[in-house]
């Protein structure tokens, strides 16, 4: 019969296969989904994401363990504002035990869309190598509750990981061929950022705060604005506002 894994062997076991990837340039999306795994096995949480970030203008999500987690990261794509993003700015952890009893200032309009799902508590890591951040971890419970310092300690372990498993996509920016291996609705952002910038002759961030600002103001999600500009459904005409 054999032994389960301790924490401290399951995390010496991620952290080496990842380290492995870099190593034999086989680092893929597979390797951040270990990690995603790892989040929910160690923790007390339900659901993990990670997603790649340089600002509010540039964003993927690249793992989402759930229906939730996938959630939580369509809205801040959408809407540009959110935990991760908290984290990512301020280069330090956003830990919301009680998402309900929090006053959602700091992201309002995601804090109110979010409430409609089982999501009690949100955790966002910010991943990062020195000076440089280039992406975040959100993890997020169903019910409220805080990480106890252990638990914290044990997270940023896991951070630690998932910021060299981000590391092994090598990747500079949200442009180029890794782009083709997003899922679908990911990769048909950046095409229709691209036709609004050749459309309407605007620069991509530009592009991508019309496409957000129209997706918002039809009740729909940025994904799905930018399906219909791909398909040809929607003409730029149609997002300039």
């Amino acid at each position: 019969m054999s032994v389960p894994e301790s924490p401290e062997q399951t995390l010496q076991r991620v952290w080496t296969a990842v380290a492995a990837s870099i190593g034999d340039g086989s680092g893929g999306t597979e390797v951040l989904a270990l990690v995603g795994r790892v989040c929910t096995q160690l923790l007390p949480v339900d659901g993990a994401s990670i997603s790649l970030v340089g600002g509010v203008r540039t964003r993927e999500a690249l793992y989402t363990g759930d229906e939730a987690s996938d959630r939580i990261q369509r809205l801040q794509e959408s809407l540009g504002e959110g935990p991760s993003y908290e984290a990512y700015e301020r280069r330090r952890p956003t830990l919301v035990p009680d998402l309900a009893a929090d006053p959602g200032t700091r992201w309002p309009v995601f804090a109110t869309e979010i409430g409609a799902y089982p999501v009690g508590a949100i955790f966002a890591f910010p991943l990062q190598r020195g000076a440089i951040t280039i992406g975040a971890l959100d993890l997020y419970r169903r019910e409220p509750g805080w990480l106890s310092a252990e638990e914290v300690t044990t997270a940023l372990r896991i951070v630690d990981i998932a910021t060299l498993a981000l590391l092994a996509l090598r990747v500079d920016s949200l442009h180029g061929d890794w782009v083709v291996a997003l899922p679908l609705e990911r990769a048909q952002v950046h095409q229709a950022t691209g036709i609004l910038i050749s459309g309407l002759g605007v620069p991509a961030e530009r592009a991508l705060a019309k496409l957000r600002a129209h997706a918002f103001s039809v009740g729909r999600m940025v994904d799905e604005i930018a399906d219909d500009l791909v398909s040809g459904r929607l003409a730029p005409a149609d997002i300039e506002l």
